[in-house]
């Protein structure tokens, strides 16, 4: 199905979407904790979806997953990201969707918000 690459700062946050991932049938091919690596990564792999955590420790100037999102928009305008958020971020996703995110998961993470979210991207 898709390359994927997850991109957040708790662990148990990258197990469970990594896990929904692969049940779907999609590969993760890369798995970072904060914006910088996801940056990084992005160029390397070129994964066909980002799933990318809005609140992030601050690495390398990249302050949060907006500022990834941006850096990422840049490399790649068609990148399709869905930005990963809790309750009480909607400013934040409101500013992620106008910089370029394609969607977005509410947690708690389940596979079905996934598999929804994924879908409405219309990948090719």
């Amino acid at each position: 199905m898709y390359k994927v690459l997850v991109v957040d700062d708790v662990f148990v946050m990258r197990h469970t979407l990594k896990r929904n991932l692969a049940e779907l049938g999609h590969t993760v091919v890369g798995e970072v904790d904060n914006g910088y690596d996801a940056i990084e990564v992005y160029k390397a792999e070129k994964p066909d979806i980002v799933t990318l955590d809005i609140t992030m420790p601050a690495v390398n100037g990249i302050s949060n997953g907006i500022d990834a999102l941006i850096e990422i928009k840049k490399i790649d305008p068609k990148a399709n990201v869905i930005m990963i958020t809790s309750h009480g971020e909607q400013k934040l996703i409101i500013e992620a969707i106008s910089k370029g995110a394609k969607g977005y998961i509410l947690k708690p993470i389940t596979k079905e918000k996934i598999e929804s979210a994924i879908q409405k991207l219309k990948l090719a």
